[in-house]
Formats: C-alpha cells, sequence, structure tokens
C-alpha cells in the first residue's frame, strides 16, 4: 500500500484518515488502480467452476436413507439439553432435521446411493456448554452395532456407502486436545465411512480422503437481527474477540492455539491498528460489519466460527492455521476472499495486511458480498437453496457412483470391531 503504513511510528491521525477513505465503500476512488473499478458493482460473480459448483442444485442427483434410529441416539439427548441446538457442534441436528423432509430422501433403502445415521454425539454438555466427547466413541459403536444387526446395508460395504456428521474439534477422533485426539485416531468403524465434519487440516489422522469439511453451526436469525446499514464505514482495520491464552487447559503456554492466539496478543495489543480483546461485547457482530479484516486463528482447532462470521458480515477472513482445509473448499474461493497467514508470521501481520493494495481489498469485500457465498455457509430454518446442507449433498452426489471395490465379498471383513481404546469398547 503506502511505505508510511509500514511504519509503525506514523501509525496516527493521517493512517486512519486514509484507511477511512479506503473502506467507507465504493464510491470512494482511491489511486490509479482503484479508478478503474467499477464502483457501481458492490458484489461480483464467483469465476468458473466454483461459481458452478456453489450454484449445484442436488435434487434429483442422489437419494438418503435416513436409519430411524431409537430417541436415546438423538431426541431424547436434545430434549435433556437444548443448548445443543444453538452451540457450534448443532450441524449434526439440523443435519437430521432437514434431510427427514428433503427430497433426495428415500423410504426404500433398495434405491439409496447414501445411508445416514443420525446420532448426536456433540450434545452431552458441561455446566458451561461445551460438549464432552468422552461417551461419544460407545455411542457411535452402539448406533453402528444397530444398523448393522437390523438392516443388510452396513454390512454390503462395512459404511463405505454411509456418512456420518460428527462436527467436534477433531471429528471422528474425539477428543478436543490434539494430541490426545492424534492418539486416538479416527473411531475404527468409520474408517470406511464418508466424515462430513468441521475439523479440516491436510495430512492430519483426524481427517480421512474423502471427507466433506463443513462450516460450524452459527445461528442465522441472530446474525440477520445484528445486520446493519451497508453504507456504514469499516473504520476498524483489524478486530479479534477471543482468548488469547487458555490458562485452565494450557497453563504454561505455547500448547493452545500453537501460540498463535499469543503472538497476536504480544505483538499487537497495542497497535492502533488492531481492535483485539478477550471480551465479548454485546455490539460483536456489529463490530465486525464495521471491520475491514477479521482475524481468524487457530484455537484447539484449526476452525471456528469466525470463518462464518467473517462471510457474513462482510469482514475479510484472515486465516491463521497452517494447512487448514476450509469449508466446501470447490465452491467457496477462499484464496480470494480471505487472507492465509503462517503462524510463524504473525509478527508481521501489521506489515503484511497494510501492503494489500487498495484494488484487492475491494475485490475480496465485492465476492464477500456475493449472497451465493453467505448462504453456503449457513444452516436456515427452514432450509434454503445453496445453502450450507445442499452442498453438503452436492459434496455426497459428487461421490456418486460408487466404485465397485467398495462393495465386499461374502464373507469378507475389513474393519475391526475390537480395536480402539478399552474404554471405547464398553457398551453404551
Amino acid at each position: 500500500m503506502i511505505g508510511f503504513l509500514n511504519k509503525k511510528k506514523n501509525m496516527g491521525i493521517s493512517t486512519w484518515v486514509f484507511l477511512v477513505c479506503l473502506i467507507s465503500g465504493f464510491s470512494v476512488k482511491i489511486g490509479v488502480a482503484a479508478e478503474e473499478l467499477d464502483q457501481n458493482q458492490l458484489t461480483e460473480r464467483i469465476s468458473g467452476s466454483a461459481g458452478d459448483v456453489l450454484e449445484d442444485n442436488p435434487v434429483g442427483r442422489l437419494k438418503v436413507f435416513v436409519y430411524e434410529l431409537p430417541s436415546k441416539y438423538n431426541k431424547k439427548i436434545l430434549q435433556k439439553d437444548p443448548r445443543c441446538l444453538t452451540h457450534m457442534f448443532a450441524a449434526e441436528i439440523f443435519m437430521h432435521r432437514f434431510l427427514m423432509s428433503s427430497p433426495v430422501r428415500t423410504l426404500n433403502p433398495e434405491e439409496a446411493d447414501w445411508f445416514y445415521t443420525p446420532v448426536y454425539t456433540t450434545c452431552d454438555l458441561t455446566p458451561n456448554g461445551l460438549p464432552l466427547p468422552f461417551k461419544s466413541p460407545r455411542m457411535m459403536r452402539s448406533a453402528i452395532q444397530l444398523i448393522s444387526s437390523n438392516w443388510p446395508y452396513w454390512n454390503r460395504t462395512e459404511g463405505a456407502d454411509h456418512f456420518f456428521v460428527v462436527p467436534h474439534d477433531f471429528g471422528a477422533c474425539f477428543h478436543y486436545q490434539e494430541e490426545k485426539a492424534i492418539e486416538r485416531g479416527i473411531l475404527t468403524l468409520l474408517q470406511r465411512a464418508t466424515l462430513v465434519q468441521t475439523f479440516g487440516q491436510r495430512n492430519h489422522v483426524c481427517l480421512n480422503d474423502g471427507s466433506i469439511t463443513i462450516p460450524p453451526y452459527a445461528p442465522p436469525q441472530k446474525m440477520q437481527a445484528h445486520l446493519i446499514p451497508p453504507d456504514i464505514p469499516r473504520s476498524i482495520f483489524v478486530y479479534f474477540r477471543g482468548l488469547f491464552y487458555d490458562v485452565g487447559n494450557d497453563p504454561e503456554g505455547g500448547y493452545y492455539a500453537r501460540g498463535a492466539r499469543a503472538s497476536v496478543w504480544e505483538n499487537f495489543k497495542d497497535n492502533p491498528l488492531f481492535d483485539i480483546s478477550t471480551e465479548h461485547p454485546t455490539t460483536y457482530y456489529e463490530d465486525m460489519q464495521r471491520a475491514v479484516f477479521c482475524l481468524c486463528p487457530l484455537g484447539w482447532a484449526p476452525w471456528s466460527p469466525r470463518l462464518v462470521e467473517g462471510v457474513i458480515f462482510g469482514c475479510i477472513p484472515v486465516i491463521i492455521a497452517d494447512d487448514i482445509v476450509l469449508p466446501f473448499a470447490d465452491a467457496i474461493p477462499w484464496e480470494d476472499i480471505g487472507v492465509f497467514v503462517a503462524e510463524k508470521d504473525v509478527p508481521k501481520l501489521d506489515s503484511i495486511l497494510t501492503s494489500i493494495p487498495p484494488e484487492d481489498i475491494l475485490r475480496k469485500q465485492r465476492l464477500l458480498a456475493n449472497p451465493s457465498m453467505k448462504q453456503a455457509m449457513l444452516f436456515p430454518q427452514p432450509a434454503q437453496p445453496g445453502d450450507a446442507f445442499h452442498q453438503i449433498l452436492n459434496g455426497l452426489a459428487r461421490k456418486l457412483p460408487h466404485d465397485k471395490s467398495v462393495y465386499l465379498r461374502p464373507g469378507e471383513k475389513i474393519l475391526n470391531w475390537t480395536a480402539g481404546p478399552v474404554g471405547d469398547l464398553k457398551p453404551w
């Protein structure tokens, strides 16, 4: 951008005047490059195959059979603790509700392309509302034992034509701490299934090839209620609210967020371009709509609801999570709408962000304003065309037809039902 923005000693009134001019709206022309922009074009369609994929309609391309399980696997758990409907892992509940009335559902399992097992594995909550995953492996094993005993379809493929929604921190590894999640690995009985999960990190034992990475749940109605007029200036350059340290679970520091969040605080707590704090104000959603960049650093896992919030509120996500696999990456051009910063480069965040040309910022904002992009990140009630439910179905449809190799020969067994920690083998 301009040289003086890279010099901290000059980050005073003149910097803020420049930045407000940059981010107040598309009617302001900044420099020769910005003058060439079409100022009347407030949104931009995603170009190429990504745009086509985003607008795909899965209806008619696949049929899904939903297993009818005893209510102890889903509805009774939710009745016990309705908070499960509002936390970031709620996609497993809303996906079940969506499929029950979806036109892709079939009541005839013989014509099904996919089989879905509705198990709410993240609905055992602490008093603070955090999910405890420790019973999840036994619960999932119990459900699979049930469907494999009562229906023939699991046994034909040992789950290769089944999908499961596992939205916990590290998916079907079922632990919130990465070291222990890696030690556990993906539950053995799910190794052949397609996992629909929020966790995504390249070359990680908790992400199988062929998994579908989805956004975490963020409440659409709540966000809608906090929308502000689009012409209000984006007068905050960098915004973040959240933990920098997790003293309770990481008392010595350095393990939580691999130190990236601590580095943000230590380097930029006094920087006037950075509006960062551990406090979570009632104006959180409004503040994001007044910001140009929203930091999306890893926490215990690489993903967080900030990715969804950034897209919905037009705040350019600054993704700080090495090797992250982002939601619906074949449909959403994350490289075009976001900024990726390596964890080791966090101390250079200010110079990285202030060096982005104005025309690049404006283009990212136009792309983020695309309604299709926002729709793909949400699980609305009722469902709407192009939303996250439909993106999941699109992902499943693109995996069809199943290769003949997924069907087992008579008597053939691949999965080891007695593998895994001893505690997982206890009845649920």
